[in-house]
């Protein structure tokens, strides 16, 4: 009980997290039945010692220790409960290494998701003080499209020794880029994993792998890692906790926007200012680019994925629990390994939103526009690799492939003739 009580006050993501563990869950499931058996079973006797037989013909006793026990079996099946949900939700977040048939284990992928990946051998952190990356990826599908996009993608790296955190955002816009294959993607950067899985024999590993291997090679730092997660469920998960605030710099009156999937009218508008969002609206925060730029929506996307973490970590949050559960199994998809999720806690204790937490978008000076004539009309962007890799360098230090080890500027003397 009291590691538990230590638990909260970090606040319901270091409890969520630790039962995510199914191994984890499992046990505490075992150890809550056990607990609740062993009560029943101890007031049972503490009846029969001190009332003897006669005590249970007397209807006061009686309606006392009937009370007590329900209260027992009340308190120990919303527990039970609880651990349920909890290894349920481990089981369907984190799908494991992919099988011999390429397919990854587990529950089924979340809407939007692609099954592929190969069971070939990807990087993964060195020792537990090795930095540790890993590819968001927000799919956005619905029944218009006839694949799903991934219109977010942010590579977060998390440096454990010095407790610092990178965001760098993709804008969907870049195109024609090389792979590392050497061949050149003609195609924008968010229609890449849904290409690699209709086209296996270029990209016989998956989309997903496939994804993470070619954006890491583009930021310079390996990718060893990837979280999928459903724009629909991530609405539904703000919901849960009552909704957001976010801090919105630039208004945005976007007529035209027609996301809604609750009967709103269209149209979408937000002032400057401290706004909470319900999940309808927050999926338009980081949805639409009227009046602004796929840039500003990048960093829309980071600012309210920070705004999310700050609502989980709040210990009023608990009793939505259950239901938080059940909207991440039905949201998220990681390979992250399930046995990693302590360090993943202690960093995240020591992680400060304004003095450790670099966020970047990959716009100006990092890519730029090309004339129309060399696209066909065709909005794009395109990738400066030279301020990629000098950003690579300054985020990254000597982790990134791009870091060259300054030359020692002196020199051992000659030695006398």
């Amino acid at each position: 009980m009291l590691v538990l009580l230590l638990q909260l006050q970090d606040g319901i993501a270091v409890v969520a997290l630790s039962l995510l563990n199914p191994t984890t869950a499992l046990t505490v499931l075992v150890l809550i039945c056990l607990l609740g058996v062993w009560r029943l079973i101890s007031m049972m006797d503490a009846m029969l010692a001190v009332g003897r037989a006669r005590t249970w013909r007397r209807p006061g006793p009686l309606a006392t220790f009937a009370a007590l026990a329900l209260v027992v079996v009340v308190v120990h099946a919303a527990g039970a409960s609880l651990a349920w949900s909890a290894y349920q939700a481990g089981s369907d977040i984190f799908v494991g290494d992919p099988g011999p048939d390429g397919i990854k284990p587990g529950a089924s992928l979340a809407p939007g998701e692609h099954p592929g990946a190969s069971s070939a051998p990807r990087p993964t952190p060195e020792t537990a003080e090795s930095r540790v990356t890993v590819l968001l990826t927000g799919i956005d599908s619905s029944e218009t499209r006839n694949h799903a996009l991934t219109d977010t993608l942010l590579v977060v790296s998390a440096d454990p020794v010095s407790g610092k955190v990178a965001m760098v955002s993709f804008p969907r816009d870049i195109a024609r880029f090389e792979l590392t294959n050497g061949k050149t993607f003609r195609g924008k950067i968010n229609s890449l994993m849904s290409y690699a899985d209709r086209n296996p024999d270029e990209f016989p590993e998956g989309g997903l792998v496939a994804l993470t291997r070619e954006l890491g090679n583009l930021l310079g730092i390996p990718i060893h890692y990837y979280a999928s997660v459903d724009l629909a469920g991530f609405a539904r998960m703000i919901d849960r906790v009552d909704g957001v605030t976010i801090n919105n710099t630039t208004a945005i009156n976007d007529a035209a926007y027609g996301g809604w999937t609750d009967g709103r009218p269209v149209g979408f508008s937000l002032g400057v200012g401290l706004h909470t969002l319900d999940g309808q609206e927050a999926l338009a925060f980081v949805r639409s680019r009227h009046g602004s730029s796929d840039f500003a929506r990048a960093r829309r996307q980071q600012q309210l994925l920070i705004a999310l973490q700050r609502k989980l970590i709040d210990p009023t949050m608990l009793p939505n629990l259950p239901g938080i559960l059940l909207d991440a199994s039905d949201t998220v998809r990681t390979d992250f390994p399930v046995d990693g999720l302590s360090g993943i806690v202690d960093l995240a204790s020591r992680v400060d939103d304004d003095a450790n937490i670099e966020r970047v978008v990959l716009d100006t000076p990092y890519s730029n526009h090309p004339p129309t004539s060399s696209t066909g009309g065709t909005y794009i962007l395109k990738l400066d690799l030279a301020k990629v890799q000098e950003l690579s360098v300054a985020l990254f230090g000597d982790d990134s492939r791009y870091y060259v080890a300054p030359v020692s500027s002196s020199s051992p003397l000659p030695s006398a003739p």
